[in-house]
């Protein structure tokens, strides 16, 4: 079994949309990103993105646009030296019920029986509360990044008392703390 980062797609990776990412030209990566990817597929962590997209639950994209995106950001990272060893989606609205749309843990206990991940060991990068959530949910640690929704979450998961949360700047701040941290050097 390996350890994982497990990313959130939107506001982590890439610039956060009110009006949801519905098409390749509307990808916008974040500042720093490739540079972390590398850093990360260098490692000896699994890198898997676990994203909430209700926008097919809700109607307003289809599977395969949704599909098609996830194809090109793979391409893109891969072709910078990164790598995404898995995209897990959940494409329910939020009023579904299912067990995959964070902060339930699903995609997270998903992806680690389908690619063998020690979850224990695995750390949750995300921009809001409901990763945070979906992270402890799963027996991960939660790194929060104040980039896309990032900031005005931060407030709500300090009201929630979630004082294992690790707070960081954006991606490459919490990869770099991320491979100190599992080197014995954790120091944020």
């Amino acid at each position: 079994m390996q350890p994982a980062v497990f990313l959130d797609r939107d506001g982590v990776i890439n610039q956060n949309r009110a009006d949801y990412v519905r098409t390749w030209d509307q990808v916008e990566f974040l500042p720093g990103v490739f540079d972390a990817l590398r850093r990360l597929a260098a490692s000896q962590f699994a890198v898997v993105v676990v994203t909430n997209q209700s926008a097919i639950g809700r109607g307003i994209m289809a599977a395969e646009t949704l599909q098609g995106i996830h194809d090109g950001m793979a391409q893109r990272i891969a072709d910078a030296g990164g790598r995404l060893d898995a995209i897990y989606a959940c494409p329910h609205a939020p009023d579904a019920g299912c067990d995959c749309r964070k902060p339930q843990p699903g995609m997270l206990l998903q992806a680690a029986s389908d690619l063998h991940i020690d979850l224990a060991g695995s750390y949750l990068v995300g921009d809001a509360l409901t990763d945070m959530e979906a992270a402890l949910a799963a027996g991960c640690r939660p790194v929060m990044v104040r980039t896309g929704r990032g900031v005005a979450q931060l407030a709500k998961v300090q009201a929630r008392g979630l004082d294992d949360v690790v707070v960081t700047e954006d991606l490459s701040e919490a990869v770099a703390w991320i491979l100190d941290a599992r080197a014995g050097q954790s120091g944020i």
